[in-house]
């Protein structure tokens, strides 16, 4: 017979994908969770996993039930949790099983405050390519693969994007602890998840533990250019190889970003100074996967990157508008140079949601400061709803311009206003960079692509 395993919270971005990749894998999957939203909801009435009814029953936990893997916004007084704890029914949480179905593969595991995603997504687009077989865990959508997890029995190694925020509410070890790598990256270290680390030392430690988690033997590779990752993974460990990296040598002509090679310039369809350390930790990554340089850069060309990811709704002669996850500080100041870097001699409109606990909370939105430093046009929106949501003190926006001390911020907590005057803008010579974790309380990207445009003719 084959397992039977129930999901708590199944709705999650990762949750909804493994129940997904264990169907596949011919497992019994069973869910059940109170909320499910796009594009979670469609991805699991397809796969014929979307439960009968939102809400949690307790009925659905029984003795034929081999494990019950637990989602991260699941709470302590679940009823399921409750009935499947009384039944010692295993429990798992989503980065502990993972682990268990990969104990026999060689386990890479990117960490970092920022560019984790990216990194993963492009050794996987370069081990696809490759024809190489592989299983992999990412947080986001990738062109050339259906599903954000693959779990096999026969793929040698497995590439896990690793985030540092704890894996479920019985459990505050950070998932990326749980994964126990073989070769482990830290792409940057950057104070994020203030509700949960209060301290830079307290987040940063997470970092200090997962490269010390190496293991004989193992690998560990970080970002040279970044004070934090380098002075934790420069540090002497037995039996360990260290592999620091630097930005790879890049240049951009004529609006397009040109990588240097041995091999000769290669134009790429991604950009940015931080896409070019994210190269960098994929090649070197790469390297100790077998892969030679000359097959990377012949197959790193083509990737386009990870959704919203710098990714581009629209454009035209004078206007390119892009949709962008950026929302903790470093993120915010990679995304606006990037796009400056590519645009020069255009005005770049760059506009931010608050929208995380981190970015709500007024002792840490100071770490905001100087991060719009490349945008002629600031601009920053909140909904005032989701900080009571959140049961966070009310914002002001006196905090909120002496937090990021730009004068030329412009403030929003609407919507249809935010729309409306970005409608009214002569794009001509600008850049529209739209970056938030959230959705600006419900704004329709290619809507606003469209509506930004006119009277200029959309580039096929």
């Amino acid at each position: 017979m084959p397992p039977k395993i129930h999901l708590i919270a199944i709705g999650g971005a990762v949750m909804h994908n493994l129940a997904i990749a264990l169907k596949k894998k011919g497992f019994m999957i069973s869910g059940s969770d109170d909320e499910i939203n796009e594009p979670s909801y469609s991805r699991l009435k397809q796969n014929g996993l979307l439960p009968e009814k939102m809400g949690w029953d307790s009925s659905k936990i029984n003795n034929e039930l081999d494990a019950v893997i637990l989602g991260m916004h699941a709470r302590k007084d679940n009823p399921e949790l409750l009935k499947a704890k009384e039944k010692g029914i295993k429990i798992y949480s989503f980065p502990e099983y993972v682990f268990e179905n990969s104990r026999h593969k060689q386990r890479v595991v990117i960490a970092g405050s920022h560019g984790k995603t990216t990194v993963t997504a492009m050794i996987m687009h370069v081990l696809n390519q490759l024809n190489k077989s592989f299983d992999y865990l990412v947080g986001s959508s990738l062109e050339g693969f259906e599903d954000t997890v693959k779990l096999s029995e026969n793929a040698p190694v497995i590439i896990i994007e690793g985030d540092e925020y704890p894996s479920h509410c019985e459990n505050n070890i950070p998932k990326f602890h749980l994964f126990h790598h073989h070769i482990g990256v830290i792409t940057g270290v950057a104070w994020d998840h203030f509700n949960v680390f209060p301290t830079f030392d307290d987040y940063k430690k997470q970092f200090q533990i997962f490269a010390d988690q190496t293991p004989v033997s193992g690998t560990l590779i970080f970002s040279e250019d970044d004070k934090n990752a380098n002075q934790i993974g420069a540090q002497e460990r037995y039996c360990v190889k260290n592999h620091p990296y630097r930005k790879h040598p890049y240049f951009i002509k004529n609006g397009s970003c040109y990588l240097k090679t041995p091999m000769g310039d290669f134009e790429m369809k991604i950009f940015g100074e931080h896409n070019m350390k994210n190269i960098s930790a994929a090649m070197t990554i790469c390297r100790q996967l077998g892969i030679e340089d000359t097959a990377f850069y012949e197959t790193i060309r083509s990737f386009k990157g990870a959704a919203r990811r710098l990714q581009k709704i629209t454009e035209n002669s004078d206007t390119v508008f892009f949709h962008d996850f950026a929302h903790a500080p470093s993120k915010l100041k990679a995304s606006c140079s990037a796009v400056k870097e590519l645009y020069p001699k255009r005005k770049l409109v760059a506009c931010l949601e608050l929208h995380t606990f981190s970015s709500l909370n007024k002792n840490f939105i100071k770490q905001y400061h100087g991060t719009f430093d490349s945008a002629d046009f600031p601009l920053l929106y909140f909904n005032p709803e989701t900080i009571k949501h959140k049961n966070l003190p009310p914002l002001s926006e006196n905090e909120i311009m002496s937090a990021i001390g730009n004068k030329h911020l412009k403030i929003y907590t609407d919507t249809l206003k935010l729309k409306s005057d970005l409608g009214q803008i002569s794009w001509k010579e600008k850049c529209l960079l739209m970056m938030s974790s959230g959705n600006f309380g419900g704004l329709d990207m290619r809507e606003l692509g469209e509506r930004i445009i006119r009277p200029y003719e959309i580039q096929k």
